[in-house]
């Protein structure tokens, strides 16, 4: 590493250190003032995500899409899970479910997609048959059957929260730049996934995509927003620093093929372990061409 380099590693992190920590919490005077950033420190820490990059069409040397799923209950991935429970916790920690739905809502995202590839636009009205369910219980039928009005107690009334999240599905391209010689990632689309909320109650329920964000639309969303570090709670990583440099575990379930994008699970049915090989096979089969560039 050159100084040049060094350098900007240390200014980078002096930064990060001060953007990221709670602001202000050892200078406060009411717990009002705790979070509350000067403009001095706004000013220097020009607070933005990182852009990516050009790439030129013609510096790729290979490229191919992979779709995979990030499964919420394993431990690395709990930073894109927790905290589920907001109502005894502070206003700036929340999880990256609440963070999408958020931001739909007040309309910073404003681009949602039925699939991933975002072919067909949604707003949030289109997709709140997957988020919400109004049902009418036994005792209201009966109410209904005998000529009275129906009671609001016997009205069930349920809408998808963060604890219903049970894995995130990303669509992303990986490629060979020629220029710098070396495999790169980049992630184009995420969707949460949660049981379908219309059987939500029954036992294995199925598992639908709520929604597709194109997420080079989210990126500026994702990078105000922070999750937790369980090693350094001063220095919380942003979600979109965690999903660009992909500090998760992440399973293979599709690549791009001639068989129109098929699913792993569809040409290797009712085997995990042998949808889990093929999951690896594909990884190294990416990661080779690499090695493979350097090999004479």
């Amino acid at each position: 590493m050159n100084f040049k380099s060094f350098l900007l590693t240390v200014i980078t992190v002096f930064a990060v250190s001060h953007g990221f920590a709670q602001a202000n919490i050892l200078n406060a005077k009411s717990p009002e003032e705790i979070g509350v950033r000067t403009e001095s420190q706004k000013a220097i820490d020009n607070d933005e995500p990182l852009p990516y990059g050009y790439v030129d069409d013609r510096d790729i040397l290979f490229s191919t899409i992979v779709w995979e799923k990030i499964v919420l209950d394993e431990r690395v991935n709990f930073p894109l899970y927790y905290p589920i429970d907001t109502n005894n916790i502070g206003r700036d920690r929340r999880s990256l479910y609440d963070v999408l739905m958020k931001n739909i809502k007040n309309g910073t995202i404003k681009n949602i997609y039925d699939d991933s590839y975002f072919t067909t636009k949604r707003t949030l009205k289109d997709i709140d048959a997957a988020l919400k369910k109004v049902d009418t219980t036994e005792l209201g039928i009966e109410q209904i059957n005998a000529g009275e009005e129906l009671s609001a107690e016997y009205i069930d009334r349920y809408e998808i929260s963060a604890a219903d999240i049970q894995e995130y599905r990303i669509k992303g391209l990986w490629y060979f730049d020629k220029r710098q010689a070396e495999m790169k990632y980049r992630l184009l689309g995420i969707a949460p996934v949660a049981p379908d909320v219309n059987f939500i109650h029954e036992e294995n329920p199925d598992l639908v995509e709520l929604f597709w964000i194109f997420f080079p639309d989210a990126r500026g969303v994702l990078h105000e927003a922070k999750s937790f570090n369980n090693e350094n709670s001063s220095m919380p990583f942003s979600y979109d620093h965690i999903l660009n440099s992909r500090r998760f575990n992440a399973i293979i379930y599709a690549k791009e093929n001639v068989q129109g994008d098929r699913k792993v699970n569809e040409y290797i049915a009712q085997n995990a372990l042998m949808q889990l090989l093929e999951s690896e096979r594909i990884k190294t089969q990416i990661r080779d061409f690499e090695l493979d560039m350097w090999t004479y």
